[in-house]
């Protein structure tokens, strides 16, 4: 049985997106906007 992909605006309504739980004000944050990643 294959896994069903999901819509890409459907969301888990009990599961907290990621971007909700992160404090864009915090230093690490900011620090990870600084890096070249590439």
């Amino acid at each position: 049985m294959k896994h069903r992909d999901r819509a890409p605006q459907q969301d888990d309504l009990l599961r907290p997106r990621l971007v909700d739980m992160i404090d864009m004000r915090h230093e690490l944050v900011k620090l990870a906007a600084l890096i070249d990643w590439e």
